[in-house]
């Protein structure tokens, strides 16, 4: 008789608990674990599951708390919409973000009108996201190379170089900063001389570094990211590149995640990003203290936008009191509220968030030892992409 007791009371908890998981909002990260960006993956899964554990601690959302639930891939398309496709249709879920560069985002962002879900996408850059490609389930939490160039404009412009070489990752995001940073030199007057593509997955450097040693221009403007722009960065210094240039800007090279591996080679050189934790405001101070509390680092640029991600989606659940995924869509859609970077808008026309960005610099902090810092704040009105109109929602 205890037994069989024993039994149904086993029963009943596994049911209880059962229930408990179907009445969880189900979140999702799409997260590359290895090649050159598995660097980077960490910090979207603390930024993402310190959202999660900070919404819930104040309750969840319309009674129910979230659940987190990450699907890891190997950085190719094919295996991003595999990923994707595992959370959706086999994890039940109906709002992700991830660690994507611009090719794996496309790809997904491809599939997603035939999948029932929002991608809030928190790290691809490429214009093209919320230009041509843009989609009604496709919305984009961090900045674009668009907003990038319109900061590096600025710069340029501070500094008086006229001439520029680029050495780019030869990815989407690669050719489309190229692009748009040569429209805007020539469009101030300026020239660029060579523009370089490198594969992101290139051990030596050498021969891409011996032709920009011949007759370099008096600007360098580089992208190749993540620990393809470690290698790159320590492999110049024995040919002192950077030393050749009157200004070196970077993108997605000279960070607070990948200064550690650097030491002080990356010394001097300028870049632009979405968040830096001294960022004024006491929403920003209250999210720094809790987040060193809990993680015993401040956070990241990633950790901010993937946390973001699921802080916007929480309002527009709560706006829509629904997690309905046509409600929450159309929620999010023209959502404005306040953030760690500030206030904020999601654009309705092309689901892009309009937000300020960040000028940092490499700075010499001790022998071998460099850190990041902030030097300026580029307002949503000076960096603000312009509306593509081959956006067509």
């Amino acid at each position: 008789m205890l037994k069989k007791l024993l039994a149904i009371m086993a029963a009943i908890v596994a049911f209880q608990g059962g229930a408990l998981a179907q009445n969880t909002i189900k979140l999702g990260v799409v997260n590359i674990d290895t090649g050159p960006f598995a660097v980077s993956g960490a910090y979207v899964n603390d930024g993402a599951a310190f959202a999660v554990e900070t919404l819930n601690a104040q309750g969840g959302a319309l009674g129910r708390k979230y659940e987190l639930i990450t699907q890891n891939h190997a950085g190719t398309p094919a295996s991003a919409i595999a990923a994707a496709n595992r959370l959706v249709e086999q994890q039940g879920v109906s709002f992700f973000t991830g660690l994507n560069p611009s090719g794996t985002s496309l790809a997904i962002a491809s599939k997603m009108s035939g999948l029932n879900a929002l991608f809030l996408d928190a790290t691809a850059a490429s214009d093209d996201l919320t230009g041509k490609n843009c989609g009604p389930n496709y919305f984009r939490i961090g900045i674009t190379d668009g907003m990038q160039v319109n900061s590096f404009r600025e710069l340029a412009a501070k500094s008086g170089v006229k001439t520029w070489d680029l050495l780019m990752a030869d990815i989407a995001v690669g050719h489309d900063t190229a692009r748009r940073f040569a429209a805007a030199i020539q469009e101030s007057g300026g020239k660029i001389n060579k523009t370089l593509f490198a594969p992101i997955t290139a051990s030596d450097l050498g021969s891409y570094i011996d032709q920009l040693l011949d007759k370099p221009a008096e600007g360098l403007l580089m992208y190749y990211p993540s620990s393809g722009g470690i290698a790159l960065i320590k492999q110049q210094r024995a040919f002192r590149l950077f030393e050749k240039y009157k200004t070196v800007l970077s993108a997605s090279m000279v960070n607070e995640i990948l200064i550690g591996a650097q030491g002080d080679a990356s010394v001097g050189l300028w870049s632009a990003q979405s968040y830096f934790w001294t960022m004024p405001g006491e929403r920003n101070a209250a999210f720094v203290k809790a987040f060193e509390q809990r993680y015993k680092r401040k956070p990241t640029y990633i950790d901010a936008d993937a946390y973001m991600s699921f802080e916007l989606l929480h309002q527009a659940i709560l706006k829509a009191k629904s997690t309905d995924v046509t409600a929450v869509r159309n929620a999010l859609a023209g959502l404005k509220a306040e953030t760690v970077v500030g206030e904020v808008e999601m654009r309705a026309a092309d689901h892009q968030l309009l937000r300020p960005l960040v000028v940092v610099q490499a700075t010499k902090a001790g022998e071998g030892k460099g850190e990041i810092t902030m030097r300026s704040i580029e307002t949503r009105a000076q960096i603000a992409p312009a509306l593509s109109p081959e956006c067509k929602m």
